[in-house]
């Protein structure tokens, strides 16, 4: 059975200005929602979700989007000023798990229950993602897997009909395509983590996922000889010229433009790319469609990534009962988890969507997920928010500068010594 893999040993959450309150009391037929579903990450089809739910409950959605990378600190700004909303949307794993050792999300299993979610919800994404220290408190909405996305046409061109399964035929892959005048990978690691895909996927198909849930729990160490390993594969496919330059300078939107117009080959990026490209008029299966990130030990479990993106109530909501209301009709709704995967490129964690809602990339991508031995979240969710930023910026120096990753890796295991205080 699919494993989720988490990480333990997070800690509290540091100063005393980050406590959430309850904000202002609203009326009886309101609910408010933060989010970071924006722009290109679904916000016209989410408020048509809402204007739906409104229409059926009474209850008025009041949503304040963010930017998603202003999200992150954005959040705990509202939460520092006693005005956050009744729900907020976070990301499943360590995130949420910070956020509930500090005692500010409200547990919903109370919720969960009444409204039978463990029919609803498959219990794979339920058993890793919506339970922290024995309670439930995360609603999940969407969940996406992470993959080698290329152009179909680009591919063709190059001679290159079978896409590659291991490592040798993905660096073979690669060389074709760069002796063809093509750049084979299109990276946009502006904001960072897009970089983190790369040194999940290579650990975990050289050390495995077991040693990788230790590193991210601060029970290994960045100096170990596996994560030296990783790095240097990573740093073979820089030095061979496989990625396109100036990968800091671009966005992940950047880096999908270069596919989808043929300037780079692939990119390896979330399933939210689909939904990204649909809506740029590319057709799934056609002008393009995906492999899975190549084995290199063929010993080692085979291990998917992505991340859940849920919702959690806080713990001082003023509309509690509305706030239920509206994450149990976001999960349990079918039309609703339809409208979602089809306009944001998601997975349903909703066993009863029909599978016919998928495109025919999306429907693979779900099957890819389904067969493997386990789904591991992404760095940045896996691990603490402290020591995330600490390896976010790693990844992204070492795009810079390849050649000096042995030494990033011992001021990173600096910080993890304090972050984790071993």
């Amino acid at each position: 059975m699919l494993r989720i893999l988490r990480s333990a040993g997070l800690g509290a959450l540091v100063g005393t200005g980050l406590a959430f309150g309850g904000g202002v009391a609203l009326a009886a037929d309101e609910v408010t929602i933060s989010h970071y579903f924006t722009g290109e990450l679904g916000r016209e089809g989410l408020e048509e979700i809402f204007s739906r739910f409104s229409s059926e409950t009474g209850v008025t959605v009041k949503e304040s989007p963010i930017g998603h990378e202003d999200f992150k600190t954005g959040i705990l700004v509202r939460a520092a000023g006693g005005n956050l909303p009744d729900i907020f949307s976070y990301w499943a794993g360590a995130r949420t798990q910070f956020v509930v050792d500090a005692g500010n999300l409200q547990p919903i299993d109370a919720m969960w229950a009444a409204n039978n979610l463990d029919d609803v919800v498959s219990k794979s994404i339920a058993d890793g993602a919506t339970r922290y220290n024995d309670k439930r408190y995360l609603v999940p909405f969407g969940y996406h897997y992470a993959g080698m996305f290329y152009n179909t046409k680009v591919m063709a061109d190059a001679g290159i009909t079978e896409m590659p399964e291991t490592w040798d035929e993905f660096l073979a892959t690669l060389q074709t395509l760069k002796d063809k005048g093509i750049t084979p990978i299109a990276l946009g690691s502006k904001d960072r983590w897009p970089a983190q895909f790369w040194f999940d996927y290579l650990l975990l198909r050289t050390a495995g996922p077991d040693y990788r849930a230790k590193l991210m729990a601060g029970e290994a160490s960045y100096t170990d000889d596996q994560v030296k390993a990783a790095m240097g594969l990573w740093k073979s496919l820089t030095d061979a010229g496989y990625f396109a330059e100036n990968a800091n300078a671009s966005g992940w939107t950047d880096a999908s433009d270069k596919v989808a117009s043929g300037e780079a080959a692939m990119t390896l990026m979330g399933t939210w790319i689909t939904g990204y490209w649909n809506g740029n008029g590319l057709k799934p299966g056609v002008d393009y469609d995906f492999f899975e990130f190549p084995t290199v030990d063929a010993s080692i479990p085979n291990a998917v990534v992505g991340p859940v993106d849920g919702l959690v109530m806080s713990a001082k909501a003023a509309n509690q009962a509305n706030a239920e209301k509206l994450l149990a009709f976001l999960v349990s709704d079918q039309k609703a988890q339809a409208k979602w995967s089809q306009v944001q490129g998601a997975l349903s964690p909703n066993v009863k969507v029909d599978e016919s809602i998928y495109t025919p990339v999306m429907k693979r991508a779900l099957e890819t997920v389904a067969n493997a031995e386990a789904f591991a979240f992404n760095y940045d969710l896996a691990t603490t928010p402290p020591m995330a930023e600490i390896g976010l910026s790693m990844f992204a120096r070492f795009m810079d500068d390849p050649s000096g990753y042995e030494a990033y890796l011992q001021e990173v295991e600096e910080g993890a010594q304090d972050v984790f205080e071993k």
